[in-house]
């Protein structure tokens, strides 16, 4: 069961509130990766077909730095600056570990795709 998508949950996912395995789930389910028990596979209909050709199997974005940058360039150029827009001063730098940055982006990136789908 995966955490409803809104600015509370994208504080959670910055403040480290949420599993690294949860945040993935949701970044997962937007990004249209079902897992189908019937079957015993990901359903991968709803994916991008661009994304879908390059990760048949939802990636961990928290362990791929190659997967990251590809959520990143899914993020329009508008929507670049929600964190700071949202008051995410960033991290310090001694927290500058590729953990935290992926989860940023990963937080950026749900940020950015609830203002897409205008969802509230």
């Amino acid at each position: 069961m995966l955490p409803p998508l809104t600015t509370e949950t994208v504080w959670a996912i910055l403040n480290e509130d949420l599993p690294d395995e949860t945040v993935n789930r949701l970044v997962w389910h937007y990004l249209g990766y079902r897992y189908d028990e019937a079957m015993n596979q990901w359903d991968t209909t709803r994916v991008e077909a661009a994304w879908r050709e390059k990760y048949p199997q939802p990636p961990s974005f928290i362990e791929s730095r190659a997967a990251t940058v590809q959520l990143t360039r899914l993020i329009p150029q508008q929507n670049k600056q929600l964190l700071k827009e949202l008051g995410f001063k960033g991290y310090r730098v001694d927290q500058l570990v590729p953990r935290l940055t992926r989860r940023a982006t990963m937080a950026n990136w749900l940020l950015s795709h609830l203002k897409e789908q205008n969802l509230p």
